[in-house]
């Protein structure tokens, strides 16, 4: 039999009305098997713990993702596999995060919310758990089929850190627009084998440690050099993640190239981002990005906004040496970018 342990930090997925059903409480996960009973059929030990003040998620910071992390480090020799239940609006960043901060992971680490609150007839936080736990709990050969930090929504399972959410009202509000889904859950559970993430290390470890002195600077048709030079030139930061238009390409305005020039060559480390949801930055495949490489700028690829922040927080948080960052940046470290 396998043994989950369910971890809730805060969001929708573990609400209920309150006595006077004015308001949203958190409910008591210790009854989680009163409340989904279904969860019983999957013959899983389930044991839980919460965060002692359960929080919304517009509120998570990486002093929670480190908590989580703890949680999964202390406690991986004892279950198969970890499910964590999320509010749904930082969901991506905390994937993406988990995803990063461990070597030689084994079991799945699964991540679900609800657009609903549980208590709610028409909620999708009963099905979405019940498949998550699903998910988790599959092996083949003894072996767990998810060996990594995913994200479990409306049927569908998304690698963690290649998530997105889309939407604050459709129930499939999550999407992996640039990489397959890892299964979807129908009549039964169906996995591409061929899309799951296998760590090469073999010791299972925990890095942690993020710096958040870093800024996303969104570019748009009008913004001023006053603006942008704000942020490029603020002494505070060591990371700045550009986010561009199309494949990659900002304003052929003479002064901006000059000013991110500048700011690399003081140590500040700057990767691009494409605004769209789907597709990839491609560093001079157009005049207007044809200068970014050569003054210093990563391109991130197909990575995430979610992926792309929460992994030069990371690594800025593992080396001060700005050069080692901007190449590990480049480098596919946990399935979060494809390589050309």
């Amino acid at each position: 039999m396998s043994k989950i342990l369910i971890i809730y930090t805060g969001g929708t997925i573990g609400m209920v009305e309150s006595e006077d059903q004015q308001t949203l409480v958190p409910f008591d996960l210790k009854h989680i098997l009163e409340k989904v009973p279904e969860l019983h059929k999957l013959g899983a030990e389930l044991d839980s713990v919460s965060f002692d003040q359960p929080i919304d998620s517009s509120d998570m910071m990486p002093a929670h993702w480190a908590h989580l992390a703890h949680q999964v480090e202390v406690n991986y020799d004892q279950y198969d596999g970890f499910v964590i239940l999320h509010g749904s609006d930082t969901l991506a960043y905390t994937a993406s995060a988990l995803s990063f901060m461990f070597e030689g992971l084994r079991k799945p680490i699964i991540l679900t919310g609800s657009q609903l609150p549980i208590g709610r007839i028409r909620t999708d936080a009963r099905e979405n758990l019940i498949t998550a736990v699903d998910f988790a709990i599959q092996k083949i050969a003894d072996e767990p089929v998810i060996q990594e930090v995913a994200v479990c929504f409306e049927d569908q399972l998304f690698r963690g850190n290649r998530t997105k959410k889309f939407s604050t009202e459709a129930f499939d509000a999550f999407i992996s627009p640039n990489y397959p889904d890892l299964a979807a859950a129908g009549v039964n559970l169906n996995f591409d084998h061929q899309e799951l993430y296998r760590s090469e290390k073999t010791a299972f470890r925990l890095t942690g440690g993020f710096d958040q002195r870093v800024a996303v600077l969104t570019f748009f048709p009008g913004i001023t050099e006053q603006l942008v030079l704000s942020v490029l030139t603020n002494e505070s930061l060591r990371g700045i993640v550009l986010m561009t238009f199309g494949a990659g390409n900002l304003p052929r305005h003479p002064w901006l190239l000059e000013a991110i020039k500048k700011a690399v060559a003081r140590g500040l480390v700057v990767v691009n981002v494409t605004q769209c949801a789907k597709g990839n930055v491609e560093q001079g495949k157009y005049e207007t990005s044809s200068g970014l490489a050569e003054g210093g700028v990563v391109s991130c690829g197909d990575m995430t906004l979610e992926a792309s922040l929460t992994k030069l927080m990371f690594l800025l948080g593992q080396s001060e040496d700005a050069d080692w960052v901007r190449d590990q940046m480049a480098t596919n470290l946990k399935g979060e970018l494809s390589i050309r």
